[in-house]
């Protein structure tokens, strides 16, 4: 029964992707990398949404809570702002400009060599960082709840091994053969469908603890560790144990907002699915939907490990990216049970595919073209870009493997690697928008020493600092080292945008009401839940 419904679920999200693209041309740039520049406020936000829930939210984000308490909710809660600023800032000037990726902004308003700089981190990030997180995560996942390893008499690690191909494998199949709309639908069936298959795994939950009623297992599960359900960490920022803490409540107000605009404002595998709207409005109505969704999330990502701590105590403490994939299988029947598998299998192809077709956009796009054929046609840019698809698949499943054994887990992790390439490129492009003296000779050092900060401060020296504070004053520093050089290379000609005409630039009626409400919602969640 658990294979059936996942083979079913599964099916039927490949014949409908397949049977949506039926008409569509899929050899030109456009086509291919912008989805035809076709896609609407509610495909839009499906694929946002599981584009960044995966796997390592799935796993990770809940083995962190059922460790650690709901401070871990702000890399969450917060998106909210940043999604707002996407809306009302970001997206009016990128689709006014016709942008197909991040870097090609940079050109526009720097140089060339700033653009193949970026694109160069990008597609670094995407190989040594994302990808093999999502796919160990969903591996990990998969071998507990089908026990694959079991199945093939073979061991544990060789099960994930398994896994990790043929998942991966999927993954690449999916951004090489379908571009990025085959990859906006299959992420909106299987975006609702992680909704309502997260929400079953802590309603199940609650009704078993509180004997068919939600509010009394809720109660239960709170009365037995109220602690855990603090927002607010009051963990040292710091000095001494601010380099192990999860959270501190102070960094909200530092680095974390910069992580959260970079990753909703500019992050390109994000930012793909706004480029390829039909129209300003249906942009920003995507933008915002995900930010309603994104507050409600924790219900998916954080609660079930909250209640994975009334079960197991601190059983799993030495391992907790376990601890979901157990819940799992303790609370949903069989028949529900390959229906999450196929959505945790979709959310896991999605960030996967969307990340490939992303990092080979970037690539064909912002490199080959560029560099080694600059009168490449449309079909021949497209071919590019299932090949690069295909190679930097390859790279994350050898990757995948050798992130296992995270100290503070797979998603903490997630965000200290993050901090080596999100924040100086974040740099580069607020400088870019909001600093029009920074030349690109200025936006080139602020990336060189954003690097090296980082890296320096974190990995070799080990300040005693939370990696999310560094990332703050890093922002700052590359902010104050462009301006710097500028002064001594200057700018040459002002850089103006232009209108390239690509796409309706009327905004949505409701935008400001509705980015109003997701703000307040914010403030009032973590008043409240600040106060528990």
């Amino acid at each position: 029964m658990t294979l059936l419904t996942f083979l079913l679920f599964t099916g039927f999200v490949a014949f409908f992707a397949t049977w949506k693209l039926r008409r569509d041309s899929l050899g030109t740039q456009d086509g291919y990398f912008l989805g035809g520049r076709s896609l609407t406020g509610v495909v839009i936000a499906g694929s946002l949404l599981l584009t960044n829930i995966s796997t390592e939210h799935l796993v990770g984000m809940n083995g962190s809570a059922y460790k650690n308490g709901a401070i871990i909710v702000a890399w969450e809660v917060t998106s909210a702002l940043a999604l707002v600023l996407a809306a009302l800032y970001f997206a009016p000037r990128y689709l006014k400009m016709g942008l197909t990726t991040i870097p090609e902004f940079l050109e526009k308003r720097f140089d060339g060599l700033t653009r193949t700089l970026v694109a160069l981190l990008l597609i670094i990030s995407f190989v040594a960082t994302l990808l093999p997180i999502v796919l160990y995560t969903g591996a990990l996942n998969i071998e507990a709840i089908f026990e694959i390893s079991d199945l093939l008499e073979i061991s544990r690690s060789e099960g994930i091994w398994v896994t990790i191909l043929v998942v991966g494998g999927l993954g690449a199949a999916y951004a090489v053969f379908g571009g990025l709309k085959m990859v906006a639908y299959t992420d909106t069936i299987n975006g609702f469908g992680l909704l309502v298959a997260g929400l079953m795994v802590p309603i199940l939950a609650l009704l078993s603890i509180g004997d068919g009623n939600v509010l009394s297992g809720m109660r239960t599960v709170f009365e037995h560790s109220p602690e855990k359900f603090n927002v607010i960490s009051n963990e040292p920022g710091v000095g001494s144990g601010s380099r192990s803490a999860i959270l501190p409540f102070e960094v909200l107000f530092t680095g974390l907002m910069v992580n959260q605009v970079y990753f909703w404002t500019m992050h390109q595998s994000i930012i793909q699915r706004v480029l390829g709207a039909v129209s300003l409005k249906e942009a920003q109505k995507g933008l915002l939907f995900t930010g309603l969704l994104k507050i409600l999330v924790p219900l998916i990502i954080v609660l079930p490990g909250l209640i994975g701590f009334y079960h197991f105590g601190e059983a799993w403490y030495h391992d907790p990216d376990r601890v979901y994939p157990l819940l799992v299988k303790m609370v949903l029947p069989a028949w529900l049970t390959g229906f999450f598998v196929a959505v945790m299998t979709g959310a896991i192809l999605t960030t996967f595919n969307s990340a490939l077709n992303s990092a080979a956009t970037v690539f064909s796009l912002g490199i080959y073209k560029r560099y080694l054929r600059v009168n490449a046609t449309e079909s021949h840019l497209v071919s590019i870009g299932k090949w690069t698809s295909a190679i930097l698949a390859v790279f994350a499943i050898g990757i995948a493997p050798f992130v296992a054994d995270a100290p503070e887990g797979l998603y903490q992790l997630l965000q200290q690697l993050n901090g080596i390439f999100f924040i100086p490129i974040a740099s580069v492009i607020i400088a870019g928008f909001l600093f029009p003296r920074v030349s690109a000779t200025g936006a080139r050092a602020g990336l060189a020493f954003g690097l090296a900060f980082y890296v320096f401060t974190y990995y070799l020296w080990e300040v005693d600092l939370h990696f999310v504070h560094l990332w703050g004053i890093e922002f700052l520093l590359n902010i104050g080292v462009m301006h710097l050089v500028s002064v001594l290379r200057p700018q040459g000609e002002p850089f103006v945008m232009q209108d390239a005409g690509k796409v309706g630039l009327a905004p949505w009626k409701h935008a400001r009401a509705f980015s109003l409400f997701l703000i307040l919602f914010t403030i009032f969640l973590y008043l409240f839940l600040g106060n528990v």
